[in-house]
């Protein structure tokens, strides 16, 4: 199996990097100090597959690479692990370009949205990389297992590689997704992050963060 980054300590980074571990996978979880301490600790928690580091040490070790950094910090998290490091590799970008400055519901950072994504500039930072954005629409929970959001979801995946997007299919059909949708290149990640907003208000008003988008045709 491939070996796996996963840049972020957070409850997403954490809640993938297990799932990938369960998996069998090799991972290595990445954040600005060596010694971060909830990164020691998902480590001690996860066995002789599971290692730590700096985003740098992380991102020269994976094949693929998930972000589960905040949106409003990856482009700079990128740039801090090197950005040749992610030279001819699968990004799969799962971060949201959310601002929280004015408390909740956040709001979609307005350079990153609309007429552009937070997938499209990851993608322009990291040209001779391959980002995917997809899993980006759900809690953490339905992300590593799409039958904790009660049925049969709908996953979306966005990219300009195509040989990229059938990685992370591969992964996604790992996390129990079978109903995929490719939407087409990068750009279509417009598309998907604007979701956020209808997932946030849905949670705000039942209370429950586990569910999904289903596409009836």
């Amino acid at each position: 199996m491939k070996k796996i980054a996963v840049l972020g300590t957070g409850m997403v980074g954490n809640t993938i990097g297990t799932k990938l571990i369960n998996l069998g996978y090799e991972v290595k979880m990445g954040s600005r100090t060596a010694n971060n301490e909830k990164a020691l600790a998902w480590v001690n928690a996860n066995g002789a597959n599971a290692s730590a580091g700096t985003f740098t040490d992380a991102a020269a070790f994976g094949e693929i690479i998930f972000n589960c950094t905040k949106g409003d910090a990856s482009l700079n998290v990128f740039k801090m692990a090197g950005i040749e490091n992610f030279n001819g590799k699968t990004i799969i970008d799962i971060a949201n370009p959310l601002d929280f400055s004015h408390g909740m519901p956040p709001s979609l950072i307005p350079s990153l949205s609309n007429t552009n994504s937070l997938g499209e500039e990851i993608q322009k930072l990291l040209p001779e990389a391959n980002v995917v954005k997809t899993l980006n629409i759900v809690n953490c929970e339905v992300m590593v297992d799409a039958k904790k959001s009660g049925g049969d979801p709908t996953m979306f995946v966005s990219g300009n590689n195509a040989e990229a997007k059938e990685e992370a299919k591969e992964i996604l059909k790992q996390f129990n997704w079978t109903d995929i949708i490719d939407l087409g290149d990068i750009t279509t990640a417009r598309g998907t992050e604007m979701l956020l907003p209808i997932w946030l208000r849905t949670w705000m008003a039942t209370g429950n963060g586990y569910f999904a988008f289903k596409i009836v045709q």
